[in-house]
């Protein structure tokens, strides 16, 4: 694809599209790596580059938390396989964690172009080469494959995976008890009851029902 070229929009709800990559764990087919679990595509600009190694650290530390909830981490970078895979050396050290999902080498682009991850008014977001380095985007994936959150940061601003996690917990926490989760929601946290269902079906449902206003209903899953 050119780069005057832009895809379709991946919109909420569509399925993630499929690719083939040179990866820091080996060659990959993506949709055979999702293999049922919920992934996290998430995209830099480039390898040995300062945010970018805070970012992948950071995504390290909180791996544990994210494979508990059987979400799979995958990474993209510009940059050639051996660089990246030697960038990993200086991520661990830096983070103190042990990064062990894969980075994706997308020198050409495929992968960034494929998921619009190029931002098209930042002209100095360029390689060596003059060829458009990728932002920051975050993708949540749920495992029949469909894009249920995106997320794209500048270049320039670091993302906070804290929040990733959060969302995750959040989307799945809705799937399971078919709710809605308000502002700033945590596990353990009140969640909300969507307008479709009657207070006399949440109640029956969940037990105890909340009502501030009979389009705002909350109810506690903490225990469920």
């Amino acid at each position: 694809m050119s780069t005057t070229e832009r895809p379709q929009p991946i919109r909420l709800g569509s399925v993630a599209p499929n690719f083939q990559a040179e990866t820091s764990n080996g060659k990959i087919d993506f949709h055979e790596y999702i293999n049922g679990k919920w992934a996290i595509l998430f995209s830099h600009p480039a390898a040995n580059t300062p945010i970018c190694t805070t970012e992948l650290g950071a995504f390290a530390k909180l791996n544990p938390e994210f494979e508990a909830r059987g979400v799979k981490l995958i990474g993209l970078s510009a940059d050639e396989v051996e660089k990246n895979s030697k960038w990993i050396k200086d991520i661990d050290e830096i983070s103190g964690a042990s990064l062990r999902y894969p980075i994706i080498s997308d020198t050409k682009r495929k992968v960034a172009w494929l998921y619009d991850m190029v931002d098209q008014q930042d002209v100095t977001n360029v390689d060596a080469g003059g060829m458009a380095l990728t932002i920051r985007s975050v993708f949540v994936i749920d495992p029949s494959k469909k894009i249920r959150l995106t997320l794209s940061y500048p270049a320039s601003v670091g993302r906070n995976v804290s929040e990733i996690l959060r969302v995750v917990d959040a989307l799945q926490t809705g799937d399971k008890f078919g709710v809605t989760t308000p502002v700033g929601w945590v596990p353990n946290d009140d969640v909300v009851v969507p307008p479709p269902v009657s207070t006399a079906d949440a109640k029956a449902k969940f037990g105890e029902v909340r009502e501030v206003k009979p389009y705002l209903r909350y109810t506690n899953v903490s225990k469920k």
